[in-house]
């Protein structure tokens, strides 16, 4: 049992390393003759603060580990609110899915939860860089990688089905964060986002689909489908920056946004970014191929989440790193719209 102590409320800290040496020795994950030695950020992520830990004993070889806290915000973005709680909701998906080989094989293994301080401790997986990159020109997945990620969502959508959704991964705040920002920020005609401080231009040519009563009325009934409870545990977040690309191959991270809901999302999102990241139709095809339905899915439903997705990323907040001309996003907005 872990005893109560000022530590068990901490806020994780890069410079007061002796703080968190004393919370990893009262959670048994450090040794007495065991001293971090370095820490660093791991990635460019948002939502979290999360270190990577160099371990250092005398006649041992260093290890390394990852530690994640969830704050009641967003780490990147300060001033939008968060649910605290999102990093005990990524460490049940860990153990959840342990158990299934061809999932949490391509996921970092869970060494601890500590739901008081929200603070998950998962495995180092080494020098790694997430998949970002693709939206950078003449980039492109290679047809193994494009695979391994259709193997995975199979896996993941096969295995966890269940004929009423598991209550501990109702994930309520956390999906009204996504919802926010995929199915009505992005629509709204006023909501302080100009998009040409992003491309110039970009602001008249969303402006054409945030008058179209039409269109938001298709997008709110979409966003009630992926606000109600579903059988099958999603990823909820499936996109390259949540893909990493390892010395063993492509993994996947950061499951905060898990559900049970419709498996048309996550697979509509992938498609959606490999379309935004402009990788070839015959490599969309094969992921599309090589996914192994579940039973009851519906591919008009998810072509709308692919468009919407293209969408709310184009023009609403959560923009991504493209590199793309304001023609080629005209083009892809038209295509994301017409299969709405």
């Amino acid at each position: 049992m872990f005893i109560r102590s000022p530590t068990q409320f901490m806020q994780l800290d890069s410079q007061q390393p002796a703080q968190i040496q004393q919370y990893l020795r009262e959670r048994n994950q450090l040794a007495l003759n065991e001293t971090i030695t370095h820490s660093e950020k791991p990635g460019e992520g948002n939502m979290n603060y999360t270190l990577r830990l160099r371990i250092t004993a005398p006649n041992h070889a260093d290890r390394t580990l990852i530690i994640k806290q969830s704050r009641g915000y967003v780490e990147k973005y300060p001033t939008i609110a968060a649910p605290a709680d999102r990093a005990v909701i990524e460490g049940r998906f860990y153990q959840r899915t342990q158990g299934v080989r061809a999932v949490s094989e391509r996921m970092p293994r869970l060494l601890d939860i500590d739901e008081a301080t929200n603070i998950l401790l998962i495995e180092d997986l080494g020098t790694a860089s997430d998949y970002t990159f693709l939206y950078q020109p003449d980039r492109e997945l290679s047809e193994v990688e494009a695979r391994d990620l259709a193997a995975y969502l199979s896996a993941l959508h096969g295995h966890f089905s269940a004929p009423a959704p598991d209550p501990n991964f109702a994930n309520r705040a956390m999906r009204s964060l996504n919802h926010e920002h995929i199915f009505n920020y992005p629509f709204l005609e006023d909501n302080g986002f100009d998009l040409d401080s992003i491309q110039p231009g970009l602001q008249t040519v969303a402006m054409s689909y945030k008058r179209n009563a039409d269109l938001k009325q298709t997008v709110a009934a979409l966003g009630d489908t992926y606000l109600a409870d579903g059988q099958t545990l999603l990823h909820g977040d499936f996109y390259p920056g949540s893909w990493l690309q390892t010395a063993t191959g492509t993994k996947i991270i950061d499951p905060e946004f898990c559900f049970y809901g419709p498996a048309e999302f996550d697979l509509g999102v992938l498609i959606a970014h490999l379309m935004m990241a402009e990788q070839p139709a015959s490599l969309i095809d094969a992921v599309l191929t090589a996914y192994e339905r579940p039973a009851g899915f519906d591919d008009r439903l998810r072509q709308q989440f692919t468009g919407v997705e293209i969408m709310r990323r184009l023009i609403g907040l959560a923009q991504l790193p493209l590199s793309l001309s304001l023609e080629t996003k005209q083009a892809l907005l038209k295509k994301a719209h017409s299969s709405l």
